[in-house]
């Protein structure tokens, strides 16, 4: 008798487990070519959480406060959060509140307040006459007066701050010679709301923004491992007492709690973090050829994350210098032996009939953005939805308090709300959005031309309430665009890549005119310098705006910044992802071709992407047309391309196709550390991925001949995106994956589609680069689709062995029935 455990299994039981592996096996997701979103080196994994001391008075035993990045820093947005404190007063900052700073020193115990950045905000907030000071008053009686303060004392006593390095102290408390109220990071007044809890997005500096602090200046020897300088975040919680241990609270206390938080006594009860800050200096080798690259600001954030990278996989230094498309293009046109070059662009370049070839190759998926940071009452805001019309409002100063503050002093825009969140447009599709307290809040943009700027008012123009609007048709209710922007056609041009600035109203910054200073638009809302300035401004809730009288001194009448009070700041901007993200910016939900509103997300970008067409004038280049954005795809998504004559000299040649093939290789593996891909940013899909590997061996081979003509995919052109492996369906956490072939009609109807990839003749040289693991382009396959083909492979076999398995025995049972 047979065991249990040894008894042959029917054949058909086999059969219907082979037939079942196969649909396990075919649905089965096919790995992606596209790495990963999510880095083994994430944010959070170097979160450090630190608890409040008890102090004299017990104010903050129960405080925690958490740093959720302190690795892998650079000049960027950390999320500092806490729990456990007390509410600050309700409508002000008199008392129980944060003050964040950074400081350097290179002490393990941490910093010392002389080490520390603060004191030079100027916010006109609620808190202590010296809260936001370094001033100190040492010995007992007086304003604050501090009984422990022994190092600083006399008339006039303050903290100077000491920079890193050789250079000299402050010489007062508002001395702005490495800091002032328009650069500093401090935060002097961190609200703690109801329930004890809180956040806020702090602005860390590394020595490229604050070489005062030195942060990721490398500290070791010469020739020995480099050593980023690590720095400081240091929180000083503010309770209820004063230093002297008054209790402000008490009857006959005015409830405000003073002194400086750099007092021996505040300074006690100080929280530290410390900061550890990626290398910022010297991360190439001495001697290496140096290559210069330019061009797009969509290219920035990746390209810098790369150059240490590249330094050491390479033998060549590669310089970055960020400027307008326009430009770019036309100096990958003028490259020659002498003077080589790598352009960075979204629209596509278009040598002249028989100049050398240009080959394109994608490098970074990204897109363009409005980000805001709002306070309320209640606290800050993290959502909202603009339509095309609602942004073609803000770009045209038709709000009237866009162009002038003073009541009635803008009767040419008389019946229109005084801001954007007063438009009942607004309010209609953000109905739980809280009522701000009268601040400016205009949208900020970018001064220098770009194929970016083009991009949003191509999506404004392809949206038909936008360009009615702009055509001068009034809104539902009534809303007219500024008459000055009227003539300006911008419901029809197609050659716009600035925002123009064009109200002349002149208004005067006092009302009596004493002294006569006035401001105009671009002083009450002044341009930024890039879409980065304008994420930094946000971050700061500070458009830099110039319209206050400064009073008080000897210096000629003139109008400076007056920075919003803490806890009543509304700051928008138009950005890009990456800058946004890098900010930790909160970025408005735009609505797409189809009504659907997105944000810019990882999965969104990389559908965005999946509904490109070509242009017209070059196959190998995607045209970022926002009437073809629907479902998730986000309408401002936009593809930058590494551009390159074929006619430099070969070592030019060769070093730019490294470029190319780590920056499409190794370089889209999200993650925070030098050589990944930083948030912002969408992986290339795959197809991008196998054009830009074949546009670097093109560039590597060079040519002698003409350029191909336009449309025939010279360079691994591409008909559609819906070609590029995209996916609608992509995740935040993975890469693009999948997507269907467009037809040629939908291309532009060409009535052909191009080649994926072109096939180069001859063999291709090895290169000395590094190299991405994928297969021969030439081939047009895959690994992904290799994957593929072997996958359903197997499920034929397993189908067919399994159908075998189970006809058998059944056409065995038929013949016993026909023949008992």
């Amino acid at each position: 008798m047979t065991s249990a455990a040894n008894r042959p299994r029917p054949r058909p039981l086999l059969a219907l487990g082979a037939l079942l592996s196969a649909l396990v096996l075919a649905l089965l997701p096919v790995p992606s070519a596209t790495p990963a979103a999510a880095a083994a080196d994430g944010a959070t994994d170097s979160a450090v959480t630190v608890t409040g001391k008890k102090g004299k008075y017990d104010d903050f035993s129960g405080l925690k406060v958490t740093v959720h990045q302190t690795k892998d820093l650079r000049s960027q947005g950390v999320r500092v959060s806490w729990e456990g404190g007390k509410p600050t007063s309700e409508g002000d900052f008199r008392r129980d509140y944060l003050q964040i700073m950074q400081c350097w020193g290179d002490d393990a115990a941490g910093p010392t307040r002389e080490q520390c950045v603060f004191g030079a905000t100027g916010v006109p907030v609620a808190l202590g006459t010296l809260a936001q000071s370094r001033s100190v008053v040492a010995g007992s009686g007086g304003l604050a007066s501090d009984p422990e303060e022994t190092q600083y004392t006399g008339a006039n006593a303050f903290v100077p701050f000491r920079p890193v390095g050789s250079l000299p102290p402050t010489t007062s408390t508002k001395d702005p010679t490495y800091f002032g109220a328009l650069d500093t990071n401090e935060q002097a007044g961190a609200r703690v709301f109801a329930g004890g809890s809180g956040e806020v997005n702090f602005e860390v500096q590394d020595a490229t923004e604050a070489p005062h602090l030195g942060c990721g200046m490398n500290t070791a020897a010469a020739g020995a491992t480099p050593v980023p300088r690590r720095c400081w975040l240091v929180v000083v919680p503010r309770g209820t007492h004063n230093p002297d241990g008054t209790d402000v609270t008490r009857t006959g206390e005015d409830g405000t709690v003073d002194g400086s938080p750099l007092t021996t006594t505040n300074w006690a009860q100080r929280m530290v973090v410390p900061l550890y800050f990626a290398q910022v200096d010297e991360f190439c080798p001495a001697g290496q050829a140096e290559r210069p690259t330019a061009g797009s600001e969509l290219v920035t954030d990746a390209v810098t994350s790369w150059q240490p990278k590249l330094c050491s996989a390479t033998d060549s230094t590669f310089a970055f210098t960020q400027g307008g498309e326009e430009e770019a293009r036309n100096q990958v046109l003028a490259t020659t032996a002498d003077s080589p070059l790598l352009g960075f662009t979204v629209a596509p370049v278009a040598p002249q009939e028989g100049a050398a070839k240009v080959v394109q190759a994608p490098v970074a998926v990204s897109g363009i953005a409005v980000a805001f940071f709002i306070e309320s009452p209640s606290g800050v805001v993290q959502k909202m939805r603009l339509t095309p019309r609602l942004v073609a409002k803000m770009l045209t100063h038709s709000y009237q308090k866009d162009v002038s503050l003073a009541q009635g002093h803008a009767p040419h825009l008389a019946g229109n709300p005084a801001f954007f969140d007063e438009d009942p447009e607004f309010r209609k599709l953000n109905p739980e959005f809280p009522v701000l307290q009268g601040q400016p809040r205009s949208l900020m943009v970018p001064l220098q031309s770009s194929d970016t700027t083009k991009l949003v008012w191509n999506w404004l123009q392809t949206d038909a309430e936008a360009r009615d609007f702009l055509a001068g048709k009034a809104d539902p209710w009534g809303m007219k665009v500024n008459p000055y922007f009227k003539d300006l056609d911008l419901a029809e041009s197609t050659s716009l890549t600035d925002f123009p600035k064009v109200d002349p109203t002149v208004t005067d910054a006092l009302a009596n005119g004493t002294p006569p200073l006035t401001y105009t638009i671009t002083d009450l809302d002044p341009y930024t310098a890039d879409l980065h300035d304008g994420a930094l401004r946000t971050l700061r809730g500070n458009n830099n705006r110039t319209i206050q009288w400064q009073a008080g001194d000897n210096s000629p009448p003139k109008l400076i910044n007056d920075a919003a009070m803490w806890g009543q700041r509304a700051v928008l901007a138009v950005v890009d992802t990456a800058s946004a993200q890098r900010y930790g910016l909160a970025t408005a939900a735009l609505r797409n071709a189809d009504g659907t509103f997105v944000e810019p997300t990882t999965a969104t970008l990389t559908a965005g992407v999946a509904a490109m067409r070509a242009t017209a004038a070059d196959a190998s280049v995607l045209d970022p047309d926002p009437s073809r954005a629907k479902g998730q795809a986000y309408p401002l998504t936009a593809v930058a391309y590494a551009a390159a004559s074929v006619d430099q000299d070969a070592a030019a040649r060769t070093a730019y196709a490294q470029f190319i093939r780590y920056a499409a290789g190794p370089g889209q593996t999200p993650g925070l550390s030098a050589g990944r891909l930083p948030a912002g940013y969408a992986p290339l899909p795959a197809r991008q991925r196998e054009q830009a590997e074949t546009a670097a061996d093109e560039l590597e081979r060079g040519a002698s001949g003409s350029q191909s003509p336009a449309g025939t995919g010279g360079s691994g052109g591409v008909t559609s995106a819906g070609d590029t492996g995209g996916s609608t369906g992509a995740t935040d956490s993975g890469g693009a994956s999948g997507g269907t072939a467009a037809g040629a009609a939908a291309a532009g109807g060409t009535g052909t589609t191009p080649p994926a990839s072109a096939s180069p003749s001859g063999s291709t040289p090895a290169s000395s680069g590094p190299q991405q693991n994928i297969a021969n382009p030439a081939a047009g396959i895959t690994p992904k689709e290799v994957m593929g083909i072997i996958r359903w492979v197997l499920v034929a076999v397993l189908i067919l062995g399994g159908s075998a398995g189970i006809s058998g025995p059944l056409m065995l049972r038929l013949a016993q029935r026909r023949n008992p």
